[in-house]
């Protein structure tokens, strides 16, 4: 008896399942199509670059100091090794504390990324929420951030969003 509830059980609530609409998009391929992101993305390539180079600079001079140090470090007393060994370590530290205010968590380049990314996702999210209103959809599933073993392409509703958005499918954002 208890084997016959548990199977009832399963059959109503997977009915429930097969009940609903769904269907997934792709934001990655939705936001190749969206000029703006293309710009931001680029300006923080840029910014992302231009901090690596001067970060690069600083741990140059820091290579720079520790070898001209183990050239003379023979000729040194203790006091000037142990002068030289601070300065070196000195260089190092501000070096990877430039390097974790740009790039760490919640640095400089996340901040940023936050500024441009942020909005444009909001207005995604928000043309999704309303293409799943009128659509009637339970559910949209994103293709690019879940893990899709097989999804048919009928489901996909990528095009949609994009023509929502006012740009033109298949024409990527340079």
């Amino acid at each position: 008896m208890r084997y016959i509830i548990s199977v009832l059980l399963i059959v109503i609530s997977s009915v429930g399942v097969f009940a609903q609409r769904l269907a997934y998009v792709d934001s990655d391929y939705i936001l190749k199509h969206v000029p703006e992101y293309s710009s931001a993305q680029k300006q923080l390539d840029g910014l992302s670059e231009q901090w690596q180079k001067e970060i690069d600079k600083k741990f140059q001079e820091v290579e720079t100091l520790n070898k001209a140090y183990l050239a003379d470090q023979v000729l040194l007393t203790d006091e000037m090794r142990n002068k030289r060994e601070e300065e070196i370590k000195a260089k190092e530290q501000e070096a990877t504390e430039l390097q974790q205010k740009r790039f760490g968590f919640e640095g400089e380049l996340y901040q940023q990324r936050l500024k441009l990314i942020k909005p444009i996702q909001e207005k995604i999210g928000k043309a999704i929420e309303e293409y799943a209103a009128r659509e009637g959809l339970d559910m949209i599933l994103d293709k690019a951030s879940v893990t899709m073993l097989f999804a048919r392409p009928n489901f996909d509703r990528s095009n949609d969003i994009i023509t929502r958005l006012g740009y033109k499918p298949g024409s990527f954002a340079k």
